[in-house]
């Protein structure tokens, strides 16, 4: 279990608008799109401590999975504050490059293939459980240190004010400071349909929707970007809500 309401978030400090960007999941282009617009609307607005919380699920479903956590884990040109979640298909491929036979056939069903493309790799017939250990082997082989030390640094949570970010949702049977990992980054149900208060108004991404949903517990953002060519950031301020769009 993990105390989500304590997760250290020294980027927030003194923070007076944060932008959350959903799952990009391979769109690089609308990666770009949505940094570019994000910096203009900074630009707009002049917050003095602006933050970007990335949702998660950066991989997988679109053509650039690589490229995308290139882009993020270089250093960028502003000096804006970042905090990168874990998705469950980062989670995916982190558990495949750890145990490739256990985990191999699910992510390659959900997009790992797509992110092996990403890399110059291809995936082969699976016959025994030793393919698994040789495409693990390769992937190890092209994937950069950086995207690795990525991959382990994402967070699971961030806490701003009364809002909690994170990519799936919280367990409505439990209290904040009894979360599990694994549902911050995997759960549906029975979160979706909930209407319990946390205390916090969570902002997750994970599920997708053909527009943003604002309920009074939660905020989901996730507009499936790889194949609607929509990608959508919720911006905070002291004003309220509103919602920035990078789209094909």
């Amino acid at each position: 279990m993990i105390d989500v309401t304590l997760l250290p978030s020294p980027e927030t400090t003194n923070a007076d608008l944060v932008y959350a960007i959903g799952d990009v999941h391979g769109r690089l282009d609308l990666l770009d799109k949505m940094e570019r617009a994000v910096a203009a609307d900074i630009q707009a607005v002049k917050p003095s401590k602006p933050v970007i919380c990335y949702l998660g699920d950066y991989i997988d479903r679109g053509p650039h999975s690589g490229q995308v956590i290139d882009r993020l884990s270089s250093p960028f040109e502003d000096d804006v504050s970042r905090v990168f979640l874990r998705g469950n298909h980062e989670d995916r491929m982190i558990d495949f490059l750890e145990a490739p036979r256990e985990n191999g056939p699910g992510w390659m069903k959900y997009g790992g293939m797509d992110a092996f493309e990403s890399y110059g790799l291809s995936v082969p017939e699976i016959h025994d459980d030793d393919d698994w250990l040789t495409l693990r082997d390769r992937l190890l082989e092209v994937l950069p240190a950086s995207h690795q030390e990525f991959l382990q640094g994402l967070r699971l949570g961030l806490v701003w004010r009364d809002y909690l970010f994170v990519h799936a949702g919280v367990d409505p049977a439990r209290p904040l400071s009894m979360q599990a990992p694994h549902d911050l980054m995997w759960i549906r149900e029975p979160f979706l349909s909930s209407d319990q208060d946390w205390g916090m108004r969570v902002v997750h991404g994970h599920v997708i929707v053909d527009e943003p949903v604002f309920r009074a517990n939660r905020i989901g953002i996730d507009t499936g970007a790889y194949k609607s060519g929509r990608l959508t950031c919720l911006a905070i301020d002291e004003l309220g809500t509103r919602v920035i769009e990078a789209a094909e």
